[in-house]
């Protein structure tokens, strides 16, 4: 009987850690590198892919890797198609209405590209068009910082086509993480001729307290599971090992 019982209470504490044995779903947008993009194997790799890995081995779970678009992240979460969102999303108390969020696991702040020597102050794009990604902090802010003082703010469901326009002239400026926009633009051939132009933007008003990891409201249980990965991967040097493949810097940020 009492050897029952024990079993019983094993498979109980099974059930309620669920996916702790098992697998953590992480839903991704392969439209932003470094930090993720398809690649010729037709998987995502970057940055927030390898961060995932890296916190599923320190919970011991198997990791499973779900593209999908950035404006479909929350609908998705909160539809079960995965258990959390890792992508490069911002901390912020209007997104906290909507999910959850784990600490930051890395914070950076956003910039304007444009031609460069373009000035930039509240009223310089007056008239003219900058663009941002859909559903972003980015998009938030330009539209009430230059989109009140005349500019047009046109969003992107991905930011590659944003930089697109920007190239060929159809939009002024392309308002962006400062690592999207130096590793998948300003770095590129296509960037010939463009550069940050003006300071850069971190008002936590907007851009919150770096980037999270969101879960459906309440699981306060896959929160603090994943809070206690991403403070291991930190002590043992798995962040800096993937944080130095992408980056020159420390991402983490203070």
């Amino acid at each position: 009987m009492k050897k029952a019982f024990v079993l019983a209470a094993l498979a109980m504490t099974a059930t309620a850690f669920g996916a702790q044995a098992d697998t953590v779903r992480f839903g991704i947008d392969g439209n932003y590198p470094p930090f993720a993009k398809q690649g010729a194997d037709g998987k995502l790799h970057g940055f927030d892919v390898d961060i995932a890995y890296a916190l599923c081995a320190a919970m011991k779970a198997s990791c499973e890797i779900v593209p999908q678009d950035w404006d479909g992240l929350i609908p998705a979460l909160n539809a079960n198609k995965f258990d959390a969102i890792l992508s490069s999303m911002s901390i912020t108390d209007e997104r906290k209405k909507a999910v959850d969020f784990t600490n930051k696991y890395y914070n950076t702040p956003s910039r304007m590209i444009a031609k460069a020597g373009t000035k930039v102050d509240q009223a310089a794009f007056k008239g003219k068009k900058i663009g941002a990604l859909r559903a972003s902090t980015q998009e938030k802010f330009a539209k009430d910082f230059w989109g009140k003082s005349g500019a047009t703010i046109v969003s992107y469901g991905k930011a590659p086509e944003g930089f697109l326009d920007l190239k060929s002239g159809r939009i002024d400026g392309m308002f962006v993480d400062s690592v999207v926009g130096d590793a998948d633009f300003l770095k590129t051939a296509q960037g010939k001729g463009f550069a940050f132009v003006g300071p850069e933007y971190s008002d936590s008003k907007y851009f919150g307290y770096g980037a999270g990891i969101a879960v459906k409201k309440g699981n306060k249980q896959l929160t603090e599971r994943l809070n206690q990965a991403i403070a291991q991967i930190r002590k043992d040097g798995s962040y800096k090992k993937v944080q130095d493949k992408y980056f020159s810097f420390n991402v983490y940020g203070n």
